[in-house]
């Protein structure tokens, strides 16, 4: 019994703590929520839509290489200057630039030294020496076993055109010659 008396003198002493005085935080919450009144910014003026045709549609996409025929064509022909022979038949290396080409070995054949070129399209070229190839009309001036030498004429911007030695190299560890 004496334990009943102590367990309801426990429990009327927490429910005598519990009270429904609220009226303090509901004040609260009224202040704040008065103060705090939400400030929405206007819409802004939406700016007149301005129509225009697009002209430049006839014109070459900025995300297309330039052919070599097209530049050429566009430069200013200046006299008493280095100039490429532009009526020379073209060689099939001719469209491809010089990055796009790899050396792969070379031939021999009854005294002629031919140069195996791959090309970025997978094609196996031969090239002998007085033959062109990439886009800047290089003339092969030389075939050795690990490069071929080029002297290509390049654009100087003014009308002229400047010659340059470059060459194209074997690059993977498996060469190969062959001669007869």
């Amino acid at each position: 019994m004496r334990f009943k008396s102590i367990a309801i003198s426990i429990s009327v002493m927490f429910l005598s703590a519990c009270n429904d005085n609220t009226a303090q935080q509901k004040e609260f919450i009224d202040q704040v929520q008065a103060s705090a009144t939400p400030k929405v910014d206007p819409i802004p003026s939406m700016k007149e839509f301005e129509y225009f045709p697009y002209s430049a549609g006839s014109l070459r996409s900025p995300f297309d290489a330039p052919q070599p025929e097209v530049i050429e064509s566009r430069l200013v022909q200046v006299k008493n200057c280095l100039q490429p022979d532009q009526n020379r038949a073209r060689d099939p290396l001719e469209k491809y630039p010089i990055d796009n080409l790899v050396m792969k070995g070379t031939i021999a054949l009854s005294g002629v030294t031919w140069a195996l070129i791959r090309a970025a399209d997978q094609g196996l070229f031969r090239v002998k020496q007085g033959e062109y190839m990439g886009l800047y009309h290089g003339e092969v001036v030389g075939i050795y076993d690990d490069h071929v030498e080029l002297l290509e004429l390049i654009p100087d911007g003014t009308g002229c055109w400047k010659e340059r030695l470059t060459k194209v190299e074997i690059i993977e560890a498996s060469q190969f010659t062959v001669s007869e």
